[in-house]
Parts: structure tokens; C-alpha cells; sequence
């Protein structure tokens, strides 16, 4: 399911998604939520209904996508069209994704009139948090090449992610890198277990490296085996001694990656999914496009039924006022 800004000139999401969808031979959606609200003033609708203004907006939105849909069909793909009034917008392709069972989001944050722009806004933050569906957020107009996917794991789960979650980004990870022809690299952020130690062990002659080594051994035996399981050689393993946060960023600059793909975690307590602190200080970074993949158990606490258009009255304003 791709998300389509019908009103945007220069958007890289339809060339993305034809270079997916004719790899993974996968049925495409272009999916837009008409989120503007209908302004009434006191004395009604000026003889239209709001059945016939909702008919005539969505009518023109499916215009719209139906051009963008024709381009794509000219490649042979199966593409269908759906224009809803809906809203908020992240909150209706959540249901659009549910009630379709997509596999993927294709979700376009590249705004080539913005100084920045990759940066992220608060509907594609909403998105990452509430949908259940892997979610593909596009942040350049560079086509897909042979340049490496990057999957960032933690299978010590030092950093509170769920057991199978590792799992997931790495199926995730290598569909997209099978789909472009492309290598699957994997990082994991490791830190040695300084605080721990006695100031006795500390101050030992070489402490502080054999603390280092013990916990480079131990980050590879818990990710070797899972590596091994998804075909990923070691040259293409990057175990570091860092934070997280500088070895994604490290690794993909060095690596030229296309597309960074990284979880996404729960707090317990609350009832909506929260980007983890990596990702939110991570993604307004990165310029590569980013995969955010999430717990397969992740359910979506969103209404199924669509809101429809948001009706806005206005006063009437005596004449002359």
C-alpha cells in the first residue's frame, strides 16, 4: 500500500514502489486520506448536501490517483485506487492497512521545498507509532541500486526489544534486499558491562579489555546463530563497542546505505507503541530511506470505523460586521 499526497509534483514514491512491487510481484494500493475539514456557516450548505460534497471531493482524489495508477499499470503492475475523507490522516491508513492486510506502508516524508528535506513530521511520527504494518518511510529521490540494506538488531535485547522482534527486522530487511538486488548488512550495538565490575577487577592489569572482549564474545554468540539462519555472512556483520545511535549512523555512512530498516518497541504501562529513544534521535538524521518494523503481536488501537469528513461550524456574522 503506498500513500499517495495527490496535490505533490515531485514525489519518488511511484518509482519506488514500481521497483518493489515488479521485484516482489506484489499488488500495489494508492491509498490518500482527504483530511480537510468541510467549513459550514449557520445557514447550511448553499443547496448541496454533505453527501454530494464528500461524493464530488473523492471523486476527484480517485481522478488523481487513477492517473498516478495508469503509470504504474503501464509497468504491468495490478494496481487499485481508494480516496477516503478520513481523519486524522495517520489513523485512516492505519484502518485502510488492517482492513486490506497489507504487507507493507510505502509512506512518502520527502518534501523537496522544505530546507530539510528528510525531516520528519508529526503525522509520519504518529504513522510509525500506531501502524501495525512494516512502514517504508521515503526520505530522498534516489532509485533503489545495488547499495546495502542495513538492519540494526539487538539479540542481547540490552535495549528492552521483544525476543522476536530481531526477527522480523531481519525478514523484513531481506525481502527489501532481495527485492533491489542488494546486500543485507546487520549491526549490533554492544556495550561491556563496566558497572559491575569492582574497582578491584576495574584496576586489574588490562580489566577494562577484558571486559571489552568478554562482551564482544558474548554480543556474537547471541547473534552468529541468527545471522547464520538468515544467510548474512560475517563480512557483512558489524558487531561494534558503541551506542547504538553512532553505530547505525556510523555504519550506514560507511556503507552508503539505501534503506536503514530498525524496530520499533512498547512501553510497558502505556497504551500506544513510542518510537524507542534510538529511533527518534535517528531517524530526523538519517537521509536514506527507513523501514520501521514492529512486534508481530503489535495490535493497532485504532478505530475501524472511518470518522468521514470533519464538519467545522461557523458563526454567522451579522451583514455589515
Amino acid at each position: 500500500m503506498a500513500l499517495k499526497d495527490i496535490h505533490g509534483r515531485s514525489s519518488p514514491i511511484l518509482a519506488k514502489t514500481r521497483q518493489l512491487a515488479r521485484s516482489l510481484d506484489a499488488e500495489v494500493c494508492l491509498f490518500h486520506a482527504i483530511t480537510e475539514p468541510v467549513y459550514i456557516d449557520s445557514r447550511g450548505l448553499t443547496g448541496q448536501s454533505m453527501r454530494d460534497i464528500e461524493r464530488g471531493e473523492i471523486l476527484q482524489a480517485t481522478k488523481r490517483l487513477e492517473a498516478m495508477a495508469k503509470r504504474l499499470r503501464q509497468s504491468g503492475l495490478d494496481v487499485t485506487t481508494k480516496a477516503v475523507w478520513d481523519y486524522p490522516s495517520h489513523e485512516s491508513v492505519v484502518r485502510a492497512a488492517v482492513s486490506w492486510d497489507a504487507n507493507l506502508v510505502i509512506a512518502d516524508c520527502y518534501r523537496p521545498r522544505h530546507p530539510v528535506p528528510w525531516l520528519m513530521h508529526f503525522t509520519d511520527w504518529e504513522l510509525l507509532r500506531r501502524c501495525p504494518v512494516p512502514v517504508l518511510l521515503i526520505k530522498n529521490r534516489r532509485p533503489y541500486t545495488r547499495k546495502p540494506i542495513l538492519a540494526a538488531i539487538d539479540p542481547l535485547h540490552a535495549f528492552s526489544k521483544p525476543t522476536k522482534l530481531d526477527d522480523e527486522i531481519l525478514r523484513n530487511a531481506a525481502t527489501l534486499a532481495d527485492a533491489v538486488h542488494a546486500p543485507l548488512h546487520v549491526v549490533n550495538a554492544y556495550s561491556p558491562m563496566l558497572i559491575g565490575m569492582t574497582p578491584a577487577e576495574l584496576s586489574a592489569t588490562n580489566g577494562i579489555k577484558k571486559a571489552q572482549k568478554a562482551a564482544a564474545a558474548q554480543a556474537h554468540r547471541a547473534a552468529d546463530p541468527k545471522l547464520e539462519q538468515f544467510g548474512v555472512p560475517r563480512k557483512r556483520r558489524h558487531i561494534i563497542d558503541s551506542f547504538p545511535l553512532d553505530a547505525i549512523r556510523n555504519v550506514s555512512d560507511k556503507l552508503g546505505a539505501q534503506i536503514v530498516a530498525m524496530g520499533a518497541i512498547s512501553r510497558s504501562g502505556l497504551k500506544q507503541l513510542l518510537i524507542g529513544n534510538t529511533a527518534e534521535r535517528m531517524l530526523d538524521r538519517l537521509t536514506c530511506d527507513v523501514l520501521i518494523v514492529k512486534p508481530r503481536d503489535f495490535k493497532a488501537r485504532v478505530a475501524r470505523a472511518r470518522r468521514g469528513p470533519q464538519i467545522v461550524g461557523l458563526p454567522l456574522v451579522p451583514p455589515g460586521f
